[in-house]
């Protein structure tokens, strides 16, 4: 993953936040350089500060608040009774609540930032339902699909039924050698643009790995299914596109299908056995019935 900005926030907070204690500590550092003496009340001050820092960074900020407010509240008394009147006691009276806000502010940054680089990693290791470049879904999203259309095909048998199409790159791995890496991305989203426009809308398209696309159509006849396999298979083989040399590149597609079967419903929710079945159909371009 790259450097992102949350990741570069969290690093700049870490930074701000150990620097400032440096700083307060080589300030004490001095201090006790140019006076010759540490007192008990200026040691208590030194560990005050970086006590602000450990409450404002690790305690809730409503915790913080009002530990702020009595700090405050008994400084004030402290200061008004007891205390001796100089720079250093008046400017204690900022410096504790400055380092409190500033810890906070900083955790807060950091938290924010430390649920979003998680949730990248979350979503980094999950595959998507549906491709963004290609618009194809995935596996995953064709079991899902397939079991939703098995469910109503078997309720409305009468009235309802789908047919499934895989169609496969055949020579995958010299299609990949002539193309490269980049342009064979390419070249599966010019194929999921043609066979967009060879079906409707209500149809839907999955990419399950190794050149092989599904493709599968509710309410269509199987009288029907043989010409929207061939012709599906036509247009993806006369895709216009260049290999690495600027030569047209010549794709060889098989085809197979399959027509809903109620007796076979159970054998629907077994997502590779079907892939199996439509996959043996495309040896020979096949339409078969059975699983």
């Amino acid at each position: 993953m790259k450097k992102s900005t949350p990741l570069r926030r969290v690093e700049f907070g870490y930074f701000l936040l150990i620097a400032l204690a440096i700083a307060q500590q080589a300030l004490l550092f001095w201090y006790i350089h140019v006076n010759q003496s540490f007192t008990f009340m200026e040691f208590m001050f030194s560990v005050g500060s970086l006590a602000a820092l450990l409450i404002g960074f690790f305690l809730p900020v409503g915790v913080s608040t009002v530990a702020v407010f009595v700090y405050l509240v008994t400084y004030f008394v402290w200061l008004s009774t007891l205390a001796p009147i100089h720079a250093l006691t008046l400017s204690w009276i900022l410096l504790l609540p400055a380092n409190t806000a500033i810890a906070v502010f900083i955790k807060l940054a950091l938290v924010r930032s430390r649920r979003f680089i998680r949730r990248l990693e979350q979503l980094r290791k999950t595959n998507p339902d549906i491709d963004i470049d290609t618009s194809l879904g995935s596996k995953e999203a064709f079991e899902s699909t397939l079991v939703k259309q098995a469910n109503l095909a078997n309720r409305y048998s009468d009235q309802y039924g789908f047919c499934i199409m895989m169609f496969k790159l055949d020579f995958l791995p010299l299609t990949r050698e002539n193309v490269g890496s980049h342009r064979f991305a390419r070249l599966i989203v010019e194929l999921s643009n043609t066979i967009q426009k060879q079906i409707r809308y209500e149809d839907y398209k999955f990419s399950i790995g190794e050149g092989r696309f599904i493709i599968l159509c509710p309410l269509t006849k199987p009288e029907y299914l043989k010409s929207l396999m061939d012709r599906i298979k036509v247009a993806m083989m006369n895709v216009p596109f260049r290999d690495k040399k600027g030569m047209s590149l010549k794709l060889v597609v098989r085809a197979g299908g399959l027509v809903f079967q109620k007796e076979q419903f159970s054998r629907y929710e077994h997502i590779d056995d079907v892939i199996a079945a439509l996959e043996r159909n495309t040896e020979t371009d096949l339409i078969g019935e059975y699983i």
